[in-house]
């Protein structure tokens, strides 16, 4: 599980060559989500004023900014796209599903 979790922030900080595969893509994926929610929430319940919490998720999500956007070129590269398509991610909602859907896409060997 270490190789889907934290290899990409460990090993793989912001590496932009290789590749990374679907399993790995999404479960760092999912791990970024599930962190979130529960900082969130132990924010809740601890009483943390909202500024405060809002500037720990900003810092969290600056330093997971480089990793989440290296694992994204990899995936990409995986699938036989050019990385230069997470471009599109600029463009609202069109450009987000078309991600998803290269993001999907199997494995080129």
């Amino acid at each position: 599980m270490q190789t889907y979790l934290l290899d990409p922030i460990l090993k793989h900080y912001v590496d932009f060559k290789g590749r990374a595969t679907r399993k790995q893509f999404w479960l760092f994926t999912l791990f970024l989500f599930v962190a979130m929610m529960i900082i969130g929430i132990i924010f809740g319940i601890a009483g943390v004023s909202e500024s405060a919490a809002n500037n720990i998720s900003l810092i969290l999500q600056i330093a997971l900014f480089l990793p989440s956007l290296a694992i994204a070129a990899r995936r990409l590269r995986d699938g036989g796209f050019s990385p230069w398509l997470l471009l599109l991610g600029l463009i609202p909602i069109l450009g987000w599903l078309v991600l998803l859907v290269f993001y999907c896409w199997p494995s080129k060997n």
